[in-house]
């Protein structure tokens, strides 16, 4: 939510409310800036506890495999989103704002609030948790389209309704598609496209560009992006009523300076845990990790998530997914499959993780607190402290952090 969530989309972080009231429930504790593989194994987290649950996700992108796609001026949509929400592992990402068109691979949701964010007035966010670097930055922007490019058309576009009508009713951006002969279907994205958007930009208007039926072959340059091209497709149904993109041999060359993509993403494996390569997530059923893909269940080691299941799914999704793994580890509780020889206790003891060196829930509720008080200060939900070791001040109470 802090990271991840757009910070015009403040509805959406109002779920840390929720998050807040869980915390402060008897036997919670955090141990935060801790590592699994660095700092502490996996070994170790079963020895302190009678179960670890791995809530893991799916934190890197999936790659285009097209030449040009390491060049200067490559970068992905997800690591925007972490730089304008301050993470600090993203606070110095190279963002190109000089260009006036950046061309965005794919077209899911997080596509669509790159391009709304980067496209917004500076006044308006200037009011949200978005981080101080990004805003002076945009500040000073010179962008004024961002293209998205879909493979398919648009009954198959990955954005959501809510999130195609939160940005045709955005107030600083227009929606153009200057392909209206694709509009004409009856599904509810081509009606609303064909509704509220235009065929041609309006002059000094910034405005996302939908450019449907196109697939990226080529980024363009030889030092640095100069461009992208993109094969024109067209659509071929499956007998079982998939729809593919298949290539027509017609070639389209978009000049650019910036490529952001956004395709998707994937796991990454977690030293000394299970992880199948080919489906990239922690292999399992119902939760249940298994050694293997195809092998015996793991003693005590559970999933949720997009690290279970795959990058499907929203917030309610997962909510269900953990309601499966949750209702198989109580499961194994009643048949006695979570005893053990605590290094800390008798078997079954209900082990805390304080012994494990980390910050801990108060360390947090101080940061959280600084940064809101310095949010409100400016008429603000927040102020994000970005630099690690600035955080560390905040937290020990450093008289330099205030």
């Amino acid at each position: 939510m802090r990271a991840g969530v757009a910070p015009d989309h403040q509805h959406t972080k109002a779920i840390t409310d929720l998050f807040a009231r869980i915390e402060a429930q008897p036997g919670f504790s955090y141990a935060l800036g801790l590592e699994v593989g660095v700092d502490v194994t996996h070994e170790q987290l079963l020895q302190r506890h009678d179960a670890v649950v791995y809530a893991t996700g799916a934190s890197a992108d999936r790659r285009l495999g097209v030449p040009g796609e390491d060049l200067p001026g490559n970068t992905t949509a997800t690591a925007v989103v972490a730089w304008y929400n301050g993470h600090p592992d993203h606070v110095a990402t190279p963002i190109d704002l000089d260009a006036e068109r950046t061309v965005v691979v794919g077209n899911g949701n997080v596509a669509l609030d790159v391009a709304r964010v980067l496209l917004s007035d500076p006044a308006q966010l200037a009011r949200t948790d978005i981080a101080d670097h990004a805003l002076e930055a945009l500040r000073t922007s010179r962008l004024r389209c961002v293209e998205l490019v879909a493979r398919r058309g648009p009954a198959q576009a990955a954005f959501t309704v809510p999130e195609l009508v939160g940005l045709l009713h955005h107030p600083d951006v227009d929606v153009v598609v200057p392909q209206r002969d694709l509009l004409d279907g009856d599904d509810v994205k081509s009606r609303l496209l064909r509704e509220g958007t235009t065929a041609e930009p309006v002059e000094g208007r910034r405005h996302v560009l939908l450019r449907f039926l196109a697939a990226p072959v080529e980024v363009l340059g030889e030092r640095a992006v100069t461009g992208v091209r993109l094969a024109r497709t067209r659509l071929e149904t499956d007998v079982d009523g998939t729809v593919r993109a298949m290539p027509t041999g017609e070639l389209d060359d978009v000049a650019t300076t910036s490529v952001l993509r956004s395709v998707g993403y994937r796991s990454t494996p977690v030293p000394g845990v299970p992880f199948d390569p080919v489906a990239h997530r922690i292999p399992n059923v119902g939760g249940r990790v298994l050694d293997a893909a195809g092998g015996a269940l793991l003693p005590r080691t559970y999933v949720v998530g997009w690290a279970k299941r795959g990058p499907t799914g929203f917030i309610g999704t997962n909510k269900s997914c953990s309601l499966e793994t949750v209702n198989h580890l109580l499961a194994d509780v009643a048949l006695g499959r979570l005893d053990h020889e605590s290094v800390l206790g008798a078997p079954g003891r209900s082990v805390r993780g304080q012994d494990l060196v980390g910050l801990d829930l108060d360390a947090w509720r101080r940061l959280d607190a600084h940064e809101r008080v310095a949010g409100r200060e400016q008429g603000r939900p927040r102020r994000k402290v970005v630099e690690r070791a600035r955080m560390l001040d905040v937290v020990n109470g450093v008289a330099s952090a205030r």
